[in-house]
């Protein structure tokens, strides 16, 4: 799925996609929430915290172009400080994310690094490099 967006879109940038597929992005304070995905009007709209870092933000609006992508009827949960949760959706939207912001090529190219070293890298958790590495979740569509 995220292979196809890439293709149709032709680039992994999460506001470019988001642009193209007519979703708009609107930068907010919102505390401690990073994020969270809209319906309003049939306008889908991503909400992103405005004082996140540049690859926090990313990350964020890649992980709510999921929710529009894989769970656009849903009431989605807001994705707050912590990027890791248990929540069904949740996971299947940062899966989403990571396979977006990490190709399979980047992980050939870095393939001798660590999940450290690619934490780094990538400005992600080890936990969600761990989930991109294994891909263990699977989407519904």
């Amino acid at each position: 799925m995220v292979e196809n967006i890439v293709e149709k879109y032709g680039t992994r940038n999460p506001i470019r996609i988001a642009r193209d597929m007519g979703i708009q992005i609107m930068y907010e304070p919102l505390g401690v929430i990073n994020g969270y995905f809209t319906t309003m009007c049939r306008q889908k709209q991503i909400h992103i915290n405005s004082d996140l870092d540049e690859r926090r933000m990313l990350f964020t609006i890649a992980h709510e172009l999921g929710h529009a992508v894989l769970h656009p009827n849903e009431n989605t949960p807001f994705l707050k400080s912590t990027l890791l949760s248990v929540n069904k959706l949740e996971k299947e939207a940062n899966l989403f994310a990571v396979k977006l912001m990490i190709s399979d090529e980047d992980l050939e190219i870095f393939k001798e690094n660590t999940t450290q070293q690619l934490a780094c890298i990538y400005g992600l958790p080890e936990e969600l490099i761990e989930l991109r590495l294994r891909g263990r979740f699977r989407f519904n569509k």
